[in-house]
């Protein structure tokens, strides 16, 4: 198992203890204290020794008391047979203060019983956020400890995306970056991976399953080296994608060419019997992060939800999967929610209204500080047209890595104002999404089995990969 390195002491005292045999939790509550809070922040702002030291003993933890990284693929196959239905999956886009933030979520979590909800980041995320995998994984894995929240965690690789300009440059490069992400993400815990290749669809092509040919065949090639990565006992839940958010409507005849095409693609790829999709994304009527109107405000979306359940239907009635995913959608009034369940969308992505709340309770002087480090260094992004609220509100997002010390700094009495409005927010949202008491059914399906890494040792983890930095988050 190794041993401690010299420079890190773990801050539970005789609650836990670590030594050549492994880590063995004696009293879990100390788990659910501020001291956690100080391993958690090791993990994101220690030095190479005691960053690598406290992503492993968070690691540790959770597998000692219950909270593994899963893949949510059993579930979803559960849904595709019909086992569990009525709610929707909310995927969750944590990108500023993300311990915070994922602390909101676990603890609204554990009050509703809730089991079925994602915790996600994008490829684009992950390079203007700074979040690399192996610190996501143990920011997440810490919030949860921290609320006493216990079962599977769901972590995300929301839309592992092909850039089509970089691919029609020279394809192999920007493939191969999509690979090595998705190692690097499987290796830290994302045993969730949303792989995107709807951007090579080519409407200009003759027949639909042709315009979707590039997709299914580039995406097949991911999936495939994906499933080699699978750690033993694990089943990487796959998403695909047939429309590019914020394009056209997807329509039942594209679903069926990007399946039919991607399942013959992956027979070729891979042993018979190997698992494919669990899921597909869809569009219905949405983009990533609204329209943003010149006095800041988001554009009324105009929703298909009769799209977006027909579709649904055709992924599980023929092809097993647990539905459709809707992409863009938290930028969405109030009551359009309450809809998904009933149209059975499977899956929601929500991001951007989680980051419109945090910079709408950022003190004044720091939101200040950040609107002026916009205005130098996303000067070049400003469009001649755009009102300053647009500007600012388009490209704030950018300053989440920049300030990630800033903002886990922020001052207490806003914090804890921001985290009642989280709580609030989620607590809504998973009402209305209706994952309430879905804690039982994910029980019965899901069981991450234990697993246990070696100590970490300096410089071994986080393989930092390049991120495309298209955003492409919702």
């Amino acid at each position: 198992m190794g041993t401690i390195l010299a420079p890190y002491t773990q801050p539970f005292g005789t609650a836990v203890e670590v030594d050549a045999q492994g880590v063995r939790v004696r009293r879990a509550a100390a788990l659910a204290s501020d001291r956690m809070d100080r391993l958690a922040r090791d993990a994101v702002f220690g030095d190479d020794a005691v960053r690598h030291q406290a992503r492993w003993l968070i690691w540790e933890l959770g597998q000692a008391v219950g909270v593994r990284p899963a893949s949510i693929h059993s579930f979803y196959m559960a849904r595709g047979r019909g086992d569990v239905h009525g709610f929707t999956v909310p995927a969750i886009n944590v990108r500023g203060m993300a311990y915070d933030t994922a602390r909101s979520i676990f603890r609204v979590a554990r009050r509703l019983d809730a089991g079925a909800f994602i915790c996600e980041i994008a490829r684009s995320e992950i390079g203007y956020t700074d979040q690399r995998p192996a610190e996501y994984v143990a920011v997440i894995l810490a919030a949860a400890l921290r609320e006493g929240f216990r079962g599977p965690v769901f972590i995300q690789g929301d839309h592992f995306q092909i850039n089509p300009k970089k691919y029609a440059a020279d394809p192999r490069p920007e493939v191969d970056a999509v690979l090595q992400l998705a190692r690097e993400a499987v290796g830290a815990g994302f045993y969730n991976i949303d792989v995107d290749t709807s951007t090579l669809v080519d409407l200009q092509r003759e027949g639909i399953p042709e315009q979707q040919r590039l997709n299914y065949e580039v995406g097949a090639d991911i999936m495939a080296f994906v499933r080699e990565l699978e750690p033993a006992g694990v089943t990487i839940s796959l998403g695909g994608e047939i429309g590019e958010v914020g394009t056209q409507n997807s329509t039942v005849a594209e679903l069926r060419a990007y399946m039919d095409g991607l399942r013959g693609a992956l027979g070729a790829r891979l042993p018979d019997g190997t698992p494919g999709l669990s899921k597909i994304s869809v569009q219905s009527g949405t983009s990533h992060g609204g329209v943003v109107l010149p006095d800041g405000g988001i554009a009324d979306v105009k929703l298909d939800l009769e799209t977006l359940g027909r579709l649904s239907q055709v992924a599980r009635d023929d092809y097993g999967l647990a539905g459709a995913v809707q992409h863009g959608a938290s930028t969405l009034p109030d009551a359009a929610f309450h809809n998904f369940p009933r149209t059975e969308t499977a899956e929601i992505h929500l991001a951007t209204n989680f980051q419109n709340m945090l910079f709408d309770h950022l003190p004044v002087a720091l939101r200040d500080e950040i609107y002026a480090w916009l205005r130098v260094q996303a000067k070049d992004e400003r469009k001649p047209s755009d009102t300053d609220e647009q500007f600012y509100y388009k490209t704030r997002k950018k300053a989440l890595g920049p300030f990630k010390r800033a903002l886990w700094d922020m001052e207490s009495e806003a914090k804890e104002a921001l985290a009642q409005a989280y709580d609030d927010k989620f607590a809504f949202l998973f009402s209305q999404l209706a994952v309430g008491g879905t804690a039982a059914a994910v029980a019965r399906h899901v069981s991450p089995p234990e697993m246990h890494r070696p100590n970490a040792s300096v410089g071994s983890a986080d393989g930092a990969v390049a991120p495309d930095d298209t955003d492409l988050s919702d």
